[in-house]
């Protein structure tokens, strides 16, 4: 049957059924998982579209095409880990390549480039993106690599992609932008001008805290082929098993997005309020100075947020020994609600001074905002802050 005339789908529907009732063997309705580490030949020097696992493989290809329709982009390619999807990008670059980086960046993404910047495989400076006279200055320094991270982790600070990524090309610099935060539900960075998309499919595209993988997605075929052969020659391939498990938690994720980026906008809101909290970083708050650039380049506002506390570290620890229904751990997207003390947590390998620089305090906490009733999760906040209160008037 031809396509001719067929609607283009929208990208929830792209998400909910990309690859539904297509298997040619079997007629069956969920995409087959292909585990198979080795393919036949037809025959001799006849290889099929696979001959080995690492190269290709179909479960994974599936999910591959389908970020890459979400995303806009020509081609994707996963990986074992959000951090192996970056440094799939990194790894490519030379000792005499530079690497423009947020200041603010997500702590694994800083302690990645500077390891590989040690090591002499590359140079990396961190500037703040939103000021345009620090970012002029580094473009001087003619980056090969942009890297842009909006919302920013764990800050939830905007930049503008499409400005940033127009200079960066002007000066001859190739822009890959990490939207795991929003995931292409909210935010497609590459119609906004980004030649890379960089995502820890861990979180949102997965959904439900039990997988850990990346995924790369590149605007154009060149680039995609470029990470193909690079990701086989570097092995950084993801597992079959786990595609198969990210593709099936893909198909809620528009659903999921709504209901958790609802739920966030309801706790940040409460939270503004609250006379134990000094600040509260969501963009979207009308007093989040991303709040317009947010709302141009965004379907939404996302369903991470932070906070910082009156209180200091003191406050930090009442507030995680009785809070209710969010759970301290470290990740984030899943349908459950988690809490992260990101001094101590996911931003602790940044070291001091550069926490300091970023703006990452120790009264500062994150929170994943999952599924649940949005009253249980203010009555569960309203038990840790409580205690915070409590604490203070203790020691008064």
């Amino acid at each position: 049957m031809s396509d001719r005339g067929k609607p283009s789908p929208d990208p929830a529907t792209v998400a909910a059924a990309f690859g539904v009732a297509e298997d040619m063997a079997y007629g069956a309705v969920a995409p087959p998982l292909y585990m198979s580490s080795t393919y036949e030949f037809a025959g001799y020097d006849q290889p099929r579209l696979y001959d080995y696992g690492r190269g290709g493989n179909p479960t994974r290809d599936l999910l591959a095409e389908a970020l890459a329709k979400l995303e806009g982009g020509a081609s994707a390619v996963i990986t074992s880990s959000g951090m192996a999807a970056l440094d799939l990008l990194v790894s490519r670059l030379g000792p005499d390549d530079l690497i423009l980086a947020p200041h603010d960046c997500y702590g694994g993404t800083m302690r990645l480039l500077k390891a590989r910047a040690d090591r002499g495989h590359c140079s990396v400076r961190f500037v703040d993106q939103s000021d345009d006279a620090a970012f002029a200055a580094g473009l001087e320094e003619v980056p090969a690599l942009v890297l842009i991270e909006t919302p920013s982790n764990p800050l939830m600070r905007v930049v503008d992609i499409a400005p940033l990524a127009a200079k960066a090309k002007q000066a001859g610099a190739a822009v890959a932008v990490d939207n795991t935060f929003l995931s292409p539900a909210i935010q497609r960075p590459i119609s906004l001008g980004a030649d890379y998309v960089v995502h820890s499919t861990t979180k949102y595209l997965n959904g439900h805290s039990d997988v850990i993988g990346g995924a790369i997605i590149a605007a154009d075929p060149d680039g995609a082929q470029d990470l193909r052969q690079w990701a086989n020659i570097v092995g950084s391939a993801g597992a079959p098993f786990d595609a198969w498990l990210t593709l099936r938690g893909l198909r809620t994720l528009f659903a999921r997005m709504q209901v958790q980026q609802s739920n966030a906008m309801a706790v940040a809101t409460w939270l503004e309020q609250h006379p134990a909290v000094s600040k509260v970083h969501y963009p979207g708050l009308l007093t989040h100075p991303g709040h317009a650039i947010a709302s141009r380049q965004q379907d939404g506002f996302g369903a991470m947020l932070s906070f910082e506390l009156t209180g200091g570290v003191d406050a930090v620890r009442r507030f995680i020994d009785h809070v209710k229904f969010f759970t301290l751990a470290e990740s984030l997207g899943g349908v459950e609600s988690l809490v992260a003390h990101p001094a101590t947590m996911t931003h602790a390998d940044m070291g001091d001074e550069a926490r300091a620089v970023a703006g990452i305090n120790d009264s500062l906490l994150r929170l994943s905002i999952g599924l649940e009733a949005e009253q249980d999760l203010i009555a569960g906040l309203e038990c840790g802050l409580a205690a915070c209160d409590l604490g203070g008037m203790q020691g008064g």
